[in-house]
């Protein structure tokens, strides 16, 4: 009875021991290792300080006359308070010209110019390496896969045989 035990346990052991022996590394020849790019966005924002000035409004026809109708109602009597004979004339004249002219920018020129902050974004398109689609030839046949680095010349395979 031990007789068969041990050739009952030889029969059962053999296949396996020999599956494992089929598994060996070789070397194929490689035919190319193209390079494969990922392109991907990553937007930048751009920004720049500009000065704004309150005369592009008035310039669109959103004039009003009431700051030189006063600048040179008040002009007037400031002038006229200065002259005295003919030179009053010229004086209420100039007055009122010069204040118009103020009350007009006061008016449709409120402020002082500002630093207004304007940004964009803009595409920024780049791309990263991810790996190699490698074509190789190994028993007068060819493969491809994608590894992760360039093989070089020769890459190593792993070789399984199996029974049919």
């Amino acid at each position: 009875m031990s007789k068969i035990t041990f050739s009952t346990l030889l029969a059962i052991s053999l296949p396996m021991g020999s599956a494992l022996a089929a598994d060996f590394m070789d070397h194929a020849q490689v035919v190319s290792a193209i390079p494969i790019y990922e392109r991907f966005n990553e937007p930048k924002r751009d920004c720049w300080l500009e000065t704004s000035t309150p005369q592009a409004s008035a310039a669109q026809g959103d004039r009003s006359p009431a700051g030189a109708l006063i600048g040179g109602i008040a002009g007037g009597i400031l002038g006229n308070q200065v002259g005295k004979g003919s030179g009053k004339d010229v004086a209420t004249a100039l007055g009122a010209i010069t204040g118009a002219i103020v009350g007009d920018r006061m008016q449709n020129n409120p402020g002082a110019s500002q630093t207004v902050e304007r940004c964009r974004v803009t595409d920024n398109w780049t791309q990263r390496l991810t790996g190699y689609s490698v074509t190789y030839r190994y028993n007068g046949r060819e493969f491809t896969s994608v590894l992760p680095n360039d093989p070089g010349r020769n890459l190593r395979v792993n070789v399984q045989v199996n029974p049919h």
